[in-house]
């Protein structure tokens, strides 16, 4: 196989460029980071470069370029015979599939109003009515979720898998932003958060300077 590279953008903003990198982290997958800063003359050219799309997160595998968070995540479970990415039974891989669409797919009111920023301190800030929906769904999803496979492990589906990934930006806003959580969701987010790939992502997003527009993150 040829040498791996990950495109992406801001560590302290790029919420899509987040979910791959942990991915590959959590298991030791060895890749060739290609960070490109955002909102820059030359942002625009030196992404398309490397993406089709025009944005980040693109991993490059040889001539292969996979674009999109979920599409990698895919990719890289598949290419690379990832333990544990989906659940081995049937009917909780589509489960865990189709809640990895939704965080994929849906939530746009949270990620507008409640950008991720890993640099901001806690600070509550107010929402609207449908941030508040979208902020019970998750609840809802992370109880139920845990509720039924706590014996198994610390995450959604027990094993660490593509749908915590997805997730894992979500505990950033949920800490960033302050909005109510119960102690299911504080242990599921305190999981995120211990992860030793997660801790090197957020350490180096502290180390960054650029601050962009929420609507450019």
């Amino acid at each position: 196989m040829a040498e791996l590279k990950l495109v992406i953008g801001s560590k302290t903003y790029s919420s899509w460029s987040l979910r791959p990198w942990l991915l590959l982290r959590y298991h030791n997958v060895a890749f060739r980071e290609i960070p490109i800063a955002l909102n820059q003359p030359d942002s625009k050219k030196r992404i398309a470069e490397y993406s089709p799309s025009g944005r980040v997160p693109v991993l490059l595998n040889g001539p292969e370029k996979v674009w999109e968070s979920l599409a990698i995540c895919e990719y890289a479970a598949e290419t690379l015979k990832l333990p544990a990415a989906w659940p081995s039974d049937v009917t909780l891989r589509f489960q865990a599939r189709s809640l990895a669409c939704e965080m994929h797919a849906g939530f746009a009111d949270l990620r507008r109003e409640l950008p991720m920023d890993c640099r901001r301190a806690p600070y509550p800030k107010a929402y609207s009515e449908a941030v508040a929906a979208d902020i019970a769904r998750i609840r809802q999803i992370w109880r139920t979720c845990r509720q039924a496979h706590a014996k198994n492990g610390d995450w959604l589906f027990g094993k660490f898998g593509i749908v915590d990934a997805m997730f894992a930006p979500v505990c950033v806003r949920f800490r960033a932003y302050g909005p109510a959580v119960d102690a299911t969701a504080a242990a599921y987010m305190a999981a995120i958060f211990s992860l030793p790939a997660f801790r090197d992502w957020e350490a180096a997003a502290l180390a960054e300077t650029a601050v962009l527009a929420a609507d450019e993150r």
